[in-house]
């Protein structure tokens, strides 16, 4: 089927690392061949004075770049924006341009939490408040929003404190994934309900055109019930739901994926962890994998979040 990662099998899913990547005129700040919208112009020869160079116009943010950060800045809290150094010093020699210097991307600081399961990794997100596991051949990148926007047939959705396995695994599909995970927003009370709507929301827009035809064959199994941990230790209710996912054909072959929704009772909204998979292809998540990822989920004690910078690096 292909559709993982993929936007309904025909353009990508928005991500998102404080900046979308391909959308909107601009590239997350982690990716290869980053460079910023505008950059220092070099310094022109003297005597002969020349005019600056006009700065290239903005382009504008694209719809799902819009949805991402407001949904993202309105829900579960705010990203830092890393600062982008473009220092640019001046020659002696006044017959030459000056180079430039090159960008270095200073990380903003990030919260971690340990891992509940042996040897597997942990993603925190909203400052540590909450994290889940993963498996060692996933990718955490808590800092990154993915998911699809809203289109005339779908609902579309929002995730934040992603994770992902298997990118780049079918060539004839550019920033393919087998599966992935992150944590949507649902503005729903009830854990039960949550977990439906959250498990709609990804299902109907990952694996169906934006404008239809809606030809996904979606399959629930039964409402299970869980309990998620508090920061505090405080155990609250909480609504597991899992289905399978039959498209056509695509590309790489992919017919059938499995998707798994975790919803805590948080109050008037839950924060939904979901999990999806491709289930044809080596390396992704089985039945047994999601549901275990799922029940990771948890409150994070401040104890045991931590805070690292990590190492800046030069982008080219």
């Amino acid at each position: 089927m292909g559709l993982f990662g993929k936007k309904r099998g025909d353009s990508p899913g928005y991500e998102d690392n404080a900046a979308l990547d391909g959308f909107g005129g601009y590239q997350p700040s982690d990716s290869s061949g980053y460079s910023p919208t505008s950059e220092p112009a070099p310094e022109p020869a003297e005597p002969k004075p020349e005019p600056e160079p006009q700065k290239p116009a903005k382009q504008p943010m694209s719809r799902s770049g819009r949805r991402a950060m407001y949904g993202f800045f309105a829900t579960l809290g705010v990203i830092a924006v890393a600062a982008l150094a473009n220092n640019s010093d001046r020659s002696s020699d006044s017959s030459a341009p000056t180079p430039r210097t090159p960008t270095v991307y200073t990380p903003s600081p990030q919260v971690v939490a340990p891992p509940v399961t042996e040897g597997w990794q942990s993603v925190a997100g909203k400052d540590g408040v909450y994290a889940y596991d993963v498996p060692p051949n996933w990718t955490p990148k808590p800092g990154t929003i993915h998911g699809w926007e809203k289109g005339s047939q779908v609902p579309g959705i929002t995730m934040v404190a992603s994770a992902f396995v298997g990118e780049g695994y079918c060539p004839q599909e550019k920033r393919s994934r087998i599966g992935g995970s992150g944590v949507a927003n649902v503005k729903v009370a009830d854990p039960a309900a949550a977990a439906r709507k959250a498990l709609d929301d990804l299902t109907i827009s990952a694996y169906n055109p934006e404008d239809g035809p809606l030809t996904a064959k979606i399959t629930p199994e039964p409402l299970q019930t869980a309990e998620f941990t508090l920061g505090t230790g405080k155990k609250v209710s909480a609504s597991i739901l899992l289905a399978e996912v039959v498209t056509p054909p695509g590309p790489c072959g992919e017919r059938r994926a499995l998707v798994g929704v975790l919803a805590p009772q948080l109050g008037d909204a839950s924060a939904a962890l979901a999990v999806y998979s491709g289930q044809d292809t080596p390396g992704g998540a089985d039945r047994e994998q999601i549901l275990k990822i799922l029940k990771t989920y948890r409150g994070v004690p401040e104890a045991d979040r931590k805070t690292i910078t990590p190492p800046p690096s030069t982008l080219r």
